[in-house]
């Protein structure tokens, strides 16, 4: 069959429409990816042209280790007395870290670590190089609760550390296994039986906090009044020959041990001694187990070798919720079983100790920016 000449012109029309659609089509495509191209170009050249946003002036951090519920309007943990109290208000964002933090009209900011030495170092690490802030002057301030050595203080009480020591960093020995004139089953690292001479501190061991900061940190502090109870009295009388056990709750200053195992009882105690002893060369005086301090200070030591920290202006305020041991004529595995749920007995007194205490030096710092900003404060 032969087509008709109508056919052969509509064929014809078809082919010059298709034609002319594929010519706008190209056309149209090529003004948009010149648009485009040209839009990326003017936001780049306003990207190197528009001056970001200053950071953030920090004047304190507070560093808390965990919170129970929400922020505020519920059981506290360490944070929430600091959020409402302080009125951490602006909440931002922390996407590296455990938690968000908050922010005050006065440069003070709080945050959450997380339980454990991992966590306190990821999360502080995270936070000291979030570029939305400047800490070249800040002061951190660590504000938690932790067990006291009945020899050293009573329930509710306040510790300034001096010295922070890592009691991960460890070989161990199981007990049942030790030779029987070892004292312990912990040994130092790179060492072949326990307390080992000399001492050395290589991993991190041991971090030594500013003493004339610690002093006057201590000055500032030691007479403020700190809550006591009834269930506190109670508490202390359980402890009958250990005369700082039974004094109501004071502010001192001693040597904190950061384990992320919580331990428990006479003999660990002991040993929690005799290790901040070795590390310290015989100077120093375990008074508070926590558990994320060598993390914390970890993290700030390297962050002040990068220059975006001041190592000298740390401060690590540690409060007693329990002691770290059995009372008299108690098992420790009892003791523990007593504290299993988180029952401390004086949990809620140590969570207002280290508010009242670590806020006395906030408000300073605050209320004396222009001095504290340029020298670091000290001990008279």
């Amino acid at each position: 069959m032969t087509r008709t000449n109508a056919e052969e012109n509509g064929t014809i029309v078809r082919g010059r429409a298709e034609n002319l659609v594929s010519k706008l089509a190209r056309y149209w495509i090529a003004k948009f990816a010149l648009f485009v191209s040209s839009a990326c170009l003017l936001n780049a050249q306003a990207a190197q042209t528009t001056p970001s946003a200053a950071p953030i002036r920090v004047k304190v951090v507070v560093v808390t280790m965990f919170e129970r519920g929400e922020d505020t309007g519920d059981a506290p943990g360490e944070f929430q007395l600091w959020v409402e109290r302080e009125h951490l208000d602006q909440v931002m964002d922390l996407p590296a870290g455990y938690h968000h933090v908050r922010l005050n009209k006065d440069g003070v900011l709080g945050m959450v670590t997380g339980v454990g030495t991992a966590k306190a170092a990821a999360s502080v690490m995270a936070l000291g190089l979030d570029s939305r802030f400047d800490f070249s002057k800040a002061y951190w301030i660590v504000a938690g609760i932790g067990g006291g050595d009945p020899a050293d203080v009573s329930a509710g009480s306040a510790v300034w550390a001096e010295h922070v020591i890592d009691g991960d960093l460890a070989f161990e020995i199981d007990a049942r296994q030790i030779p029987e004139n070892w004292p312990t089953g912990y040994v130092p690292l790179r060492k072949g039986a326990p307390y080992e001479q000399p001492a050395s501190d290589v991993y991190g061991e041991v971090y030594t906090l500013n003493p004339e900061l610690v002093g006057w940190a201590f000055r500032l502090t030691q007479n403020v009044a700190l809550p006591d109870s009834d269930t506190l009295r109670k508490s202390r009388a359980r402890f009958p020959g250990f005369a700082n056990a039974l004094k109501p709750p004071f502010v001192t200053r001693g040597d904190t041990l950061s384990a992320s195992t919580f331990w428990h009882g006479s003999k660990m105690e002991e040993w929690a001694n005799a290790w901040t002893r070795y590390y310290t060369s015989g100077t120093g005086n375990y008074m508070v187990a926590a558990m994320e301090d060598s993390g914390t200070l970890q993290a700030l030591t390297f962050l002040s070798r990068a220059g975006r920290v001041d190592l000298r202006r740390v401060l690590v305020l540690r409060t007693v919720s329990n002691y770290d041991r059995e009372p008299p004529g108690m098992s420790a595995a009892d003791s523990l079983q007593e504290m299993v749920s988180g029952n401390y007995s004086a949990y809620l007194p140590a969570l207002e100790a280290a508010e009242i205490v670590g806020d006395k030096v906030v408000r300073d710092i605050v209320e004396h920016w222009a001095e504290r900003e340029a020298t670091i404060p000290h001990a008279p």
